[in-house]
């Protein structure tokens, strides 16, 4: 059962072994979501570590500025998204130890029905993770050419019917505008049949996924992310020597970049890879939090002064 905050943060005892926070060190947290990682590392670091924590969704940054300032833990909470990490480290003056970004979205936006994030409620097809940002998941239903809806749905939600579905969308809107999560759904269902009831998975849970992220610009932002990193590891940056950097991901298109990225720093030497493979979940916290199933961390190490 998610805690008291709304989520199970995943990988958690991964996180703190591999990352190994001190007690005196700088953590960054890219993608607080509740603050179950922020926390736990935060306590990790006392008596005089500080954490900094990122997140896109005021909300998010909001109640976990609360829940650490509520543990009495030493903390700055800034309402940003992670691609102007460079930029806010600058800010607040100070380089990372440690540096997590858990790229899932938290559990409470997929069981807050009125975020539009999941097809388990009825709710507006909105999906943004910063609300003050324009695009929501209805305008790409009903504004995007098909193919062009078609292509994102295959490719980013590796929907093998995403024609099929694309195409079904665009006779649907044709006639009324697709507003909601229940009206999205039931559209994917359609086109999955009789297939639906052998499917491993919800049928809409490939094309909401896609979705999702291109509302939010994910990959984009991943990419950024990555680049900044790679930049840090030569020269004076946001990165203290010897920093570890964990990234969770919980697709292959997250994923894939991450690997090949950490790949190619440890080809020039420029950081070490504790772990060739990536970190998956344990049976026995698969069984506490079934939504774990698909996360993937990564880590990397800079070499010391």
């Amino acid at each position: 059962m998610p805690d008291n905050h709304g989520h199970i943060p995943v990988l958690l005892n991964e996180v703190l072994c591999q990352l190994g926070p001190q007690p005196g060190e700088t953590v960054l947290d890219l993608t607080l979501g509740r603050g179950g990682h922020a926390e736990a590392m935060a306590r990790e670091i006392q008596p005089d570590g500080h954490l900094i924590g990122m997140d896109a969704d005021a909300d998010n940054a909001q109640h976990t500025q609360s829940r650490l300032a509520a543990a009495g833990l030493s903390s700055t909470v800034i309402h940003e998204n992670f691609v102007r990490v460079a930029e806010t480290m600058a800010d607040v003056g100070r380089q990372a130890n440690v540096v997590l970004a858990d790229l899932g979205v938290a559990s409470t936006h997929l069981d807050l029905p009125n975020r539009g994030f999941s097809f388990a409620a009825d709710g507006p097809l909105d999906m943004r993770l910063n609300t003050t940002g324009h695009v929501t998941g209805a305008d790409l239903v009903n504004t995007m050419a098909e193919q062009d809806l078609a292509d994102l749905i295959r490719r980013i939600g590796e929907e093998p019917l995403g024609r099929q579905i694309a195409a079904k969308i665009a006779q649907e809107r044709r006639s009324r505008p697709i507003l909601t999560t229940s009206q999205l759904r039931e559209l994917v269902v359609q086109v999955y049949g009789a297939r639906a009831r052998s499917s491993r998975r919800h049928p809409a849970t490939r094309t909401f996924m896609a979705l999702r992220i291109a509302v939010n610009d994910e990959l984009a932002a991943l990419d950024t992310l990555l680049a900044r990193i790679e930049a840090a590891t030569t020269g004076t940056s946001w990165l203290a020597p010897g920093a570890r950097v964990g990234i969770i991901a919980f697709h292959s298109l997250e994923d894939r970049p991450v690997k090949q990225c950490f790949a190619r720093l440890a080809a020039r030497e420029l950081v070490r890879l504790p772990s060739r493979s990536a970190i998956r979940p344990s049976e026995e916290e698969l069984a506490r939090n079934s939504r774990a199933r698909s996360a993937r961390l990564r880590i990397l190490e800079l070499p010391g002064c």
